[in-house]
């Protein structure tokens, strides 16, 4: 795989931990470039002293246009953009106003991910794969969650219409859709540490290892949509759930 990505230039958002951080790694492993954008510079310390030059980090939140901006003009001087992942996201708990809730949600995990495609589409290679990042709680409910499925349903759906709309410029779009995975999302959700611990065990009661996925089985499905391998897809949504979806 190594030289599919050699010297290329990644675009990833959401960079600085979980997900985001695990497909940084893997690209700049695998001698990409990757300009990455998050609020803070977390988990990106680390890799910016191993793979300086490589890594081009920028302070930025996706529901800010200034910052989209400065993202697009940053790839712009650095050349075409060969990948793209729009990984940013939040997730929390309805509550007694979910539809501000939902905005909350939107904002980041829908109108971010779409808007960051939209400001760098300009800048990005003939051909260029973008993966947007789905949940697999699409494919099922989760009490508590609805606001935040509804978000990624609605990115699931733009992107499938993405993928026929862009595809004759080279453009290839599909989705990974990750169950329940071990980062700071889940800890974010806002329940007490006993509730949350309830939760889990409840969660992993139906993972067939009986346990949480690891980001970097994550990066890796993204790492194959990204590369030539899949080729052949356009619009899919890739499971990765550890067997959640099959009880």
């Amino acid at each position: 795989m190594l030289k599919d990505f050699e010297g290329r230039l990644a675009v990833v958002t959401g960079a600085s931990s979980g997900i985001g951080l695990a497909t940084t790694r893997r690209l700049l492993k695998n001698g990409a470039r990757v300009l990455a954008m998050s609020r803070t510079k977390g988990g990106l310390v680390a890799l910016q002293s191993t793979f300086d030059e490589r890594l081009i980090w920028i302070k930025g939140d996706v529901t800010r246009s200034d910052d989209l901006e400065l993202l697009s003009s940053e790839a712009q001087r650095l050349g075409p953009i060969d990948f793209l992942v729009p990984n940013a996201g939040i997730a929390l708990l309805d509550g007694g106003t979910e539809a501000a809730t939902f905005e909350r949600q939107w904002a980041v995990n829908g109108a971010g991910a779409l808007n960051t495609l939209s400001v760098v589409q300009e800048q990005l290679a003939k051909p260029a794969s973008v993966v947007f990042i789905g949940t697999f709680l699409s494919q099922t409910t989760f009490p508590g969650l609805g606001a935040y499925i509804a978000s990624k349903a609605a990115v699931k759906a733009h992107a499938r219409t993405l993928a026929v709309e862009l595809a004759a410029q080279g453009i290839r779009i599909n989705l990974v859709s990750p169950g329940p995975t071990a980062t700071a999302i889940w800890s974010s959700l806002g329940l007490p540490e006993d509730q949350l611990s309830a939760m889990a065990e409840r969660v992993n009661r139906r993972l067939l290892p009986g346990r949480f996925l690891e980001a970097d089985a994550v990066a890796d499905t993204i790492m194959f949509l990204l590369s030539p391998a899949s080729r052949g897809l356009y619009g899919q949504d890739l499971i990765v759930d550890h067997g959640y979806t099959l009880s």
